[in-house]
Formats: C-alpha cells, sequence, structure tokens
C-alpha cells in the first residue's frame, strides 16, 4: 500500500511539474494576465476537468508559480551567503546582490511575475508571504551579523524613524534584534532600490543611458552598503 502511494505520490508531483512548465512557457509568450488553464490543457493533452484536480483555478497556479519564483529566488540569493566569507559581511551583502540580480536577469518573465505589474482580478493569498520574505530577512540577517561583529557603523546623518514608521521598523527590529532603527529603516529603502533598479534593467527602462548596467550596478550595489553602514 505505501509503495503504491508512493508511485501515486510521484506521478501526481510529475505531472504538476509538467504543468507548471507549460505555465511557465506561457508566462513568456502570453504574460500572466493571458494564464488559461484550458491552453495548457490542450498542450498537455489533458483534459480540462483533470487539470483542475490539480489547479481548481488559474488563481490557484498563479499562487503557485508565484511561491516557487520567490523560492526559486530566496534560494539563489542564501547559495550566494553559504559560498561567502561569513567574517566579511560588506562582501556577502554585495554577493546576495549579484545573485539577485542574476537569477532575474535569467528568469525575466518569474521575475515579472512576482515584481511587475499585478495581475487583474488575482489577490496574493498569505502563502506566498513566507517565500517572498526570504530575500529581504536575509538582507536583514546580513546586516545584524556585521552589527554583531562591528563591522557595521551607523551613519550619523541617518535620521531615526518616527511616527508610523517607527511601528514599521519595529516589526523589522523583531527579525534583526539589537540593530539601531534607522539603520533598519535603510535596509528597507535599500530592498526598495535594489529590485527597483533591476526592474529598470529588466524593463528597458536604462536603454540608452546606463545600459549595460554592470558597472552601474556594481557601484550602485557598493553605495547602497555604504548608505546601510557595511564598512
Amino acid at each position: 500500500m505505501n509503495a503504491g502511494r508512493t508511485a501515486r505520490d510521484r506521478a501526481r508531483a510529475e505531472l504538476t511539474g509538467e504543468i507548471k512548465s507549460s505555465a511557465r512557457r506561457q508566462l513568456a509568450t502570453e504574460g500572466a494576465e493571458r494564464l488559461s488553464l484550458r491552453a495548457i490543457s490542450r498542450e498537455l493533452g489533458m483534459v480540462s476537468s483533470a487539470l483542475y484536480r490539480y489547479f481548481p483555478s488559474r488563481d490557484d497556479l498563479l499562487t503557485a508559480l508565484i511561491i516557487d519564483a520567490y523560492d526559486a529566488l530566496g534560494a539563489a540569493a542564501e547559495s550566494a551567503v553559504a559560498a561567502a566569507d561569513e567574517a566579511d559581511p560588506p562582501e556577502t551583502w554585495l554577493a546576495v546582490c549579484v545573485a539577485i540580480r542574476e537569477w532575474a536577469r535569467a528568469h525575466p518573465h518569474e521575475y515579472a511575475l512576482i515584481y511587475g505589474s499585478p495581475v487583474t482580478g488575482y489577490k496574493a493569498p498569505q502563502t506566498t508571504v513566507e517565500p517572498a520574505s526570504r530575500v529581504p530577512i536575509l538582507l536583514l540577517r546580513i546586516v545584524e551579523q556585521a552589527w554583531t561583529q562591528g563591522r557595521l557603523a551607523a551613519p550619523d546623518d541617518a535620521p531615526e524613524p518616527t511616527g508610523q514608521l517607527a511601528g514599521q521598523v519595529d516589526v523589522l527590529a523583531e527579525l534583526a534584534p539589537g540593530v539601531p532603527r534607522k539603520v533598519l529603516l535603510r535596509v528597507a529603502i535599500v530592498w526598495t532600490q535594489l529590485f527597483g533598479m533591476i526592474s529598470f534593467e529588466l524593463f528597458g527602462q536604462l536603454v540608452g543611458s546606463m545600459d549595460p548596467a554592470d558597472a552601474f550596478f556594481a557601484s550602485a550595489t557598493r553605495q547602497m552598503a555604504a548608505f546601510v553602514g557595511l564598512s
């Protein structure tokens, strides 16, 4: 009985992977807005009712693709940390930035799914929050490690967060205890700048100015590290 269930599980996992692969091909050719379970079933030679047993709706499939994309990006960033020198947080930070950009350039349509325009009518469920948090949590851990090692100095010109912003930064403080609030605020700023810069590159906004973007990205990420206080 166990062997039978295992075989069924393997078969289900294999077909689930084929469905996702077909969906990713659709993302590349049609975009997320036009993702169609019926088109996927035709490509795979399945009847629609069979596919719906795996993904009851388009939104369920979108959620699975979004979680996979966030997890793949998080894994790439975490691999960069594992390969870096733990005693050198600034270089680890830069390695993570490079890994994020490389993943985005290698998977532009999956990147667009999670950081591009929202899909009309789709509302991401709570299950996407943890995968989406992997990269920002990783950046916070690098900063916390640098602070513990004495490799991070809170910039003198960094303002302390106040009012509503202070409450929002308190959430980050739970993930990086001991790190000054004004540094955590700068981490949040840099996090948005990093992905904004990558989006500009992928979506063609740097053409005619900072294209190719290698030197620009290298300079910007080093300045971001300094902005946070990594030395």
